[in-house]
Order: C-alpha cells, then sequence, then structure tokens
C-alpha cells in the first residue's frame, strides 16, 4: 500500500508525519541528506568530543511548543537543559542587562540600568504572562488563529488588549522608548529583533522581540541536554513507534499529479513513490521546482515573490575555558547579543543592510555553561552568527574568512582573553549553510523574511497556508505561519488541514486499491 509521504524530515517535516501516523496513516518521510533533522543537528565539527549544533541551537518555542508538549518525547530521551539567564546584552565598560525566567531577577537587572525600568517592564509583560495559555494559543498555532487571539483580547481588557495590537504596528525602537528609559535598558530590549530580519526601527519588530522576551519568562530559552539533534531522535523513535518511518539519501526532484490531483513523488535516481498525499516541509520555491505545472499560473507567481531573508555566517569554536566576559553575568546565560550600546547597535543594523560592519551584531551561543556533556571536561564549546548583506558582497571563502575576523574580534571587546582560550574553530558561510540543507537557500537561516508583509501571511496572503490548490499536495516548512523556530507547528498545521480535507486513514487506503503501483527503487 502506497504510504503517505513527508518531504524532508526536519522538525516540521517529523511532525507532519507524526500527525498523520496518530492518525492511522501509513507515513514515509523522504530525506535528502544522509540522516534526518533539516537544521536541527549535532555534529563533531571542531575536536573529538566537541558537540556542536550544526544550525539551530536554542529552543523556547519548542519548550512551550503545543506540538510537542502532546508528544511522549521525554519517553524517547529529550530533556531540557536551562541555563541560569536566559540572555544577556553585555555593554562596555564591563556593564550588562540580563532576561532571567524569573521576572523579579530581570525587574532587578533592569533597575540597575536605569531606576524604574524593571517595574515598567513588569507591568507591560505581566499581563500576557497571566494570559499565558491564550497568548501561546495565539502565537504558536495554526493560521490563522482568531479564536485564540479574540479570547486572549478579551482576557487581557480594554487597556491591554490596544497595547497587543500596537506591536503588530509599533517599531522596536518606538516600542522601547514607551516602556524603558536608561540606554543600556533600550540596547537589551532592541537586541532581541536580531532573532528575526525585522529591523528596529521597521514596523512589526516590536512584536518579533517582544514574542521572545515573553517566551523566556514562560518556559525559558533552553537548550536540549547533549545537543539539539537529540529533538530530532526523539521525534524520529516516536514516529516509528507509531509505524512511520524516514528515508534519507532520498532526495525528491519532482511531485508527480495526473492532472487532478498528486499522484506520488519521483527521487534523484529515477525511482517512483505513489501516494495521493504528499506534504512538503520544503521551501515553497522547491515546491514550485518540484510541482512544475501542476500547479496553475497564480499560484507559481505569488510563490516566486516570497522573500528570503538575508545571508548568514557562523563561527562554532571548541574553547579551553568558559569564555571570560567582562561583564561577569553574562557568564551564566545561554545566548548573548553582542550588539554594543544603542547607537552602536542602531548604526550596525543600518550599515549591514547594504554592506559589511566591521563591528557586526552577533548572537552568541554558549549551551555548556548549564550543559557540559557538550565537551570534554574542563573544555566548552561556543557559536555565533551575525546576519550578512547579499548586496554587492560576493561571500566566498576569503570574505567568510575575514568576516570570522570580525566576530571574534567583536566578542573579545567584551570578554578580554578570549582568543587565548580557542582551541579551533570552524566557519560556515552562507554558501555553505545551503549546501548542507537545500532549506537555508542563500544561507537564511531564518526561513524567509519577517517584514511586515510576511510576519501573517507567508508564503502567500491566503487563510489557509499550507493547503496547495494541487490536491493532496501540501505545504508545512517554515514559511508558512507561524514561521521559524524549532516547534513543528507549521509541519503539523500542514497534516491537519490534509486531515480535515478528507485525506484520512481509511480515505488514502480505499484510493490506494485503486492506483497503479508505480516502480519503487528504494526498500
Amino acid at each position: 500500500m502506497a504510504p503517505a509521504l513527508v518531504i524532508g524530515s526536519g522538525p516540521n517535516g517529523l511532525a507532519a508525519a507524526i500527525r498523520l501516523a496518530e492518525a492511522g496513516h501509513d507515513v514515509l518521510v523522504l530525506e535528502a541528506a544522509p540522516h534526518p533533522g533539516g537544521a536541527v543537528r549535532t555534529e563533531e565539527l571542531t575536536l573529538p568530543g566537541f558537540h556542536h549544533d550544526t544550525f539551530s541551537a536554542v529552543y523556547p518555542a519548542g519548550a512551550g511548543s503545543p506540538v510537542f508538549a502532546r508528544m511522549p518525547l521525554a519517553e524517547h530521551g529529550l530533556r531540557w537543559s536551562h541555563p541560569e539567564a536566559c540572555y544577556a546584552h553585555p555593554l562596555e565598560g564591563g556593564d550588562g542587562v540580563l532576561l532571567y525566567r524569573d521576572l523579579e531577577r530581570t525587574v532587578a537587572s533592569l533597575d540597575a540600568q536605569h531606576p524604574g525600568d524593571g517595574e515598567r517592564w513588569a507591568s507591560f509583560v505581566s499581563p500576557y504572562l497571566r494570559e499565558w495559555d491564550a497568548l501561546r494559543d495565539t502565537m504558536l498555532a495554526g493560521f490563522a488563529p482568531i479564536g485564540p487571539a479574540v479570547r486572549l483580547a478579551a482576557a487581557l481588557g480594554p487597556r491591554d488588549a490596544v497595547g497587543m495590537g500596537r506591536l503588530l504596528t509599533d517599531s522596536m525602537v518606538t516600542l522601547g522608548r514607551r516602556l524603558v528609559r536608561g540606554d543600556g535598558s533600550r540596547a537589551w530590549l532592541y537586541g532581541s529583533a536580531l532573532h528575526a530580519d525585522v529591523s528596529p526601527t521597521a514596523p512589526g519588530g516590536g512584536l518579533a522581540a517582544m514574542y521572545l522576551n515573553l517566551l523566556g519568562h514562560a518556559v525559558g530559552w533552553p537548550s536540549p541536554e547533549g545537543g539539539a539533534g537529540r529533538v530530532t531522535d526523539a521525534l524520529v523513535v516516536y514516529l516509528r513507534s507509531l509505524g512511520g518511518d524516514v528515508l534519507c539519501d532520498a532526495p525528491v526532484v519532482r511531485v508527480l499529479h495526473d492532472g487532478r490531483g498528486v499522484s506520488g513523488v519521483e527521487l534523484a535516481d529515477g525511482g517512483r513513490i505513489a501516494s495521493r498525499l504528499v506534504i512538503g516541509a520544503v521551501m515553497p520555491q522547491a515546491i514550485d521546482r518540484m510541482a512544475g505545472d501542476g500547479l496553475p499560473g497564480w499560484y507559481r507567481a505569488l510563490v516566486r515573490r516570497y522573500r528570503m531573508g538575508p545571508a548568514t555566517v557562523k563561527v562554532d569554536w571548541a574553547l579551553d575555558g568558559p569564555i571570560p566576559w567582562a561583564h561577569a553575568p553574562t557568564r551564566t546565560a545561554g545566548v548573548v547579543h553582542v550588539a554594543g550600546g544603542v547607537d552602536e547597535f542602531l548604526g550596525t543594523v543600518k550599515t549591514a543592510r547594504h554592506d559589511v560592519p566591521d563591528r557586526p551584531y552577533l548572537l552568541l551561543g554558549q549551551q555548556t555553561i548549564a550543559d557540559p556533556s557538550r565537551a570534554p571536561g574542563g573544555k566548552h564549546t561556543a557559536w555565533a552568527y551575525t546576519r550578512a548583506t547579499r548586496r554587492g558582497v560576493t561571500w566566498n571563502a576569503p570574505a567568510v574568512a575575514a568576516h570570522a575576523h570580525r566576530i571574534e574580534a567583536q566578542v573579545e571587546r567584551y570578554a578580554p582573553g578570549f582568543r587565548d582560550r580557542i582551541l579551533a574553530r570552524h566557519v560556515l558561510g552562507p554558501h555553505d549553510l545551503q549546501a548542507r540543507n537545500a532549506n537555508l537557500l542563500g544561507g537564511d537561516v531564518g526561513g524567509g523574511s519577517y517584514q511586515r508583509s510576511q510576519l501573517l501571511f507567508r508564503p502567500i496572503p491566503s487563510m489557509n497556508p499550507y493547503r496547495t490548490p494541487l490536491r493532496g499536495l501540501y505545504l508545512g516548512s517554515a514559511a508558512t505561519f507561524p514561521g521559524g523556530a524549532v516547534h513543528g507547528v507549521c509541519g503539523d498545521a500542514a497534516a491537519q488541514t490534509a486531515l480535515g480535507d478528507g485525506f484520512t486513514a481509511e480515505g488514502t487506503r480505499h484510493r490506494r486499491t485503486r492506483a497503479r503501483r508505480v516502480n519503487v527503487t528504494h526498500s
């Protein structure tokens, strides 16, 4: 019997496959790489015994995900490792501000920057934290989460509901000026916007940053104990316990159709697998390429307008000891935003849109602070990445190497002696990232831009972005709402849409009896 097929074995693909398997489908996940996981993978990139997360590493959305929460992932080896502080924003002169899961500690850190900033912060976030379940169901749900949003607004009351609405229009700078007074407090707040590609001065930037900060207070910013790959391992084991499977080294080059709907897929070696249901946990550009003339022209035209985010340069280090931050509390944070004060930060962001800044802003992770199992005794790992413009810059090997040196110099500014602790480094430029994972088009690690036109309506304006016009073909990648991060919501929503469209296990089995078997060269 032909299985339901899922293209791509990242968290969204595995979440889609699990939802279908739980509904009784025979499911096969097809992965182009030699291993499952997509951008959720752990490797010894530098030296033996040093376990680095090749792509993504820190998962507040995973810890808050209602999709993951209903799965028995802990039974299959997933344990979350929480650092003392979610993130830190060091400043020159040995100063800094931190976000803690504990609101009172965050208040104290902000008040140390400017008296009253902590109280202002607590006053703003407390109503949302009291209604966390409704907020989670709004932000981490399939599109469009109108019901949860209405319930959230009703629970918040008129004043706070208006404040929530302003997050959709406020820039991060506008929000920062409203909420806090100190320059250090504002720099701290602006730094969270760097996780998306929304400029701190662009409309909608306030929502991008507040979402991550609220997740920090509600569930923390944890990483999987032992490495990001433990998320993949747990999802794969659970899928197989349901009867599904993952086939690696199986790149899909074409989605087959009979003029009315999907009839299967063709693999790179010419092998074909019959199916009436295919979910692509891939970028929309790949669906356009694979399905070809099976999709109408209007849909293909809209998909081709989907914008990717900026490129990325990432460095991983094996270290002889922890990073010696001048601001001692920063040594307790799992993530560090290395971006300087307000003026430097905003100036760097502006420069980075069209040029290569001398002092790049960085997102840095130091997971061994809370999880020493990732490195040999007394040693540490760390990573940092920065968004990189594509305008007029050729990111060849010399350009990437030069930027890696800028990254290390920027860390050294806030952690004198950092370079002396480097035992080995591993550098990935934009082309390297895409070569390792085809979903990271142009080195974009966010699954597409989050500028306001793509913040909610992804990848096209639609009340159901998971359904394509070709019957039986669905899209469940980070290009759909709610977007990137490791939470599985996009894939799960695509699978639920397929089930709601009548692709039940019983219905698919009935179709299988009439389907012509096609040649399958993989077992």
